[in-house]
């Protein structure tokens, strides 16, 4: 017996840390995509804000973010504060027999959740991309993933209110991704939008990505990542349910990402006339989230069509957003915030557990309080250091005037 627990020990240990490598490499997708689709002259500063976004959110979670998640009073609103991460697993706990014992290490748990945190902050990233100061952006970073999401994340995860309530979010559709977005949506109403994306009388022009190529890896990247994100929110796969359990969660995540795909080509052709590439590649990341809130209850064909859905939802979502003049460059908002919401209501239609007034309450408590937090955050660090940089240095481009280098030298300065 002692043998067996072990052994099951082992393997859900070493499918979670497999699981967080997974949505790690989504940080790569991140960086690609949004490096894809901002303009040549502002590609190393989003670099530079992805790679120094996971660091910081990494060392917050670490610190204080992870303890403020889980270790708070159960069914509480207001969050304990500590710092850390606790001790590991006792080999005496796996033993005893009870139901509420650990089948895998904390330090597993912890590494699979902390980067479910360096993704929220990932969605603002491209959002607020090509007109932000550098250090502005990673000020926020610093509070959000330390302060802010944690916050939610306990109401939910950490067995606060909204989950006393009976709110169901299985792998983030709204604790992950909606919350993103809508940090993401305080940020950009903070900061106005790009010189010359709208004109003075409702015209919408515009401004293409450089790199359409790093734009699809990037989201190829995602979509594999998502394999763990979803995948690895089972917890477990060491007996003969979870097992098929979690192969069910990758099968409907990869349907989903398919149905969001062609429903946008489809939609993206009779609107534009056009196969649109960014509305297809949005597509397909809508699909993914619209799917994250339950990608276990439905069969594989009700993931698709879930995913569809969403597909078709970012696509007008879009198009409305920049009607009401909201800049959102990579569409973060849209695929995040808007689809994330339709992921969250879709649950009760294949889980008979949740409910439409949970999930709805869950949808206003976890969008109230992060952009709430969230703007009066980006207001504060508007006051103390600006959050825009000036015209003249958006029309340079931010590569140079936040990092002192271009991503592509070669094709602005001639060679000697």
């Amino acid at each position: 017996m002692e043998d067996l627990v072990h052994l099951a020990y082992a393997i859900d240990t070493f499918y979670f840390l497999i699981c967080g490598v997974l949505v790690m490499w989504m940080a790569a997708g991140f960086s690609m995509l949004e490096a894809g689709l901002v303009r040549s002259k502002n590609t190393t500063e989003i670099l530079t804000k992805n790679i120094a976004l996971f660091a910081i959110a990494c060392t917050m979670y670490l610190f204080l973010g992870y303890y403020i998640m889980y270790s708070s009073p159960e069914g509480g609103i207001l969050p304990s504060l500590g710092f850390l991460i606790g001790e590991e697993n006792t080999l005496d706990a796996a033993l005893s027999g009870d139901e509420d014992a650990p089948y895998y290490s904390m330090r597993s748990d912890f590494f699979f959740q902390v980067v479910f945190v360096a993704t929220a902050m990932s969605i603002v990233s491209g959002a607020v991309a090509e007109r932000m100061k550098l250090w502005a952006f990673l000020a926020f970073a610093v509070v959000l993933t330390g302060v802010i999401y944690p916050v939610s994340g306990f109401w939910t995860w950490g067995g606060g209110w909204l989950d006393a309530a009976g709110f169901s979010d299985f792998a983030g559709s709204g604790i992950v991704h909606m919350a993103g977005a809508s940090a993401a949506l305080a940020g950009v109403l903070v900061l106005g939008a790009r010189k010359g994306k709208y004109g003075p009388n409702g015209e919408v022009y515009a401004i293409p990505g450089a790199n359409m190529p790093l734009a699809t890896l990037g989201t190829f990247i995602l979509w594999m990542g998502w394999f763990g994100f979803n995948g690895g929110s089972e917890l477990k796969m060491s007996d003969f349910d979870s097992a098929n359990n979690v192969a069910q969660v990758f099968v409907n995540t990869n349907a989903a990402a398919a149905g969001g795909v062609i429903a946008a080509m489809i939609v993206a052709k009779l609107l534009f006339k056009k196969a649109d590439l960014t509305m297809i590649l949005n597509g397909a990341l809508a699909g993914l989230v619209a799917i994250t809130a339950e990608p276990l209850a439905p069969s594989a064909q009700g993931a698709a069509l879930i995913g569809a859905v969403g597909g078709v939802i970012v696509v007008f979502s879009i198009i409305l957003l920049d009607k009401l003049r909201i800049d959102d460059p990579v569409g973060a908002i849209s695929v995040h915030g808007v689809v994330g919401i339709w992921g969250v209501l879709a649950v009760p239609l294949t889980n008979a557990d949740a409910t439409f007034g949970a999930q709805i309450l869950g949808i206003v408590g976890i969008f109230v309080w992060v952009f709430a937090a969230s703007l009066i955050v980006w207001l504060i660090i508007k006051a103390i250091m600006g959050v825009r940089v000036s015209e003249e240095e958006e029309y340079a481009g931010v590569d140079l005037t936040e990092c002192g280098m271009e991503a592509y030298p070669e094709f602005t300065k001639s060679s000697k």
